[in-house]
């Protein structure tokens, strides 16, 4: 009889715990994901869709549209930047992207990206380097780099 009397406040604690839980994991999955914009060096006159934003950070194409040798620059895997953006330009997950990577090198086709340690060292990069495209959180664009999107 006592176990029954329990069921009620068992049920309800592990609600609560449910509730945090849940709560926890959603504002995680928030903060890890970045609106992020494509940039190049302020003096680019390249505008660019995002297909040649994928094919550009892939290794399937080498130069800009336009002309001009290209060097992109990635972000690390743990930041929200880089999750959003091999989401949303490169169609791939972040395993999926290490595993394409694996292959290139192993095959002897390309090589992946530098990479770099949040925006503004990326910024600071592109905007020093004339070639040179990355991705950074939306929020904090800064001097000397712009937008590539069309």
């Amino acid at each position: 009889m006592s176990n029954s009397l329990n069921q009620p406040a068992l049920f309800r604690r592990r609600a609560k715990t449910a509730a945090i839980v849940i709560g926890t994991a959603l504002a995680l999955s928030a903060s890890a994901r970045a609106d992020v914009t494509v940039i190049v060096n302020a003096a680019n006159n390249a505008t660019l869709d995002d297909e040649t934003i994928s094919s550009l950070f892939l290794g399937q194409a080498r130069s800009f549209p336009g002309g001009g040798e290209v060097t992109p620059i990635n972000q690390k895997d743990s930041s929200g930047a880089a999750q959003e953006f091999t989401t949303q330009y490169l169609k791939k997950t972040a395993p999926q992207l290490r595993a394409y990577w694996a292959k290139q090198v192993f095959t002897g086709t390309g090589r992946p990206p530098k990479e770099l340690e949040g925006d503004e060292a990326v910024m600071k990069f592109v905007a020093a380097t004339p070639g040179a495209i990355g991705y950074v959180d939306s929020a904090k664009l800064g001097p000397g780099v712009k937008p590539a999107k069309k």
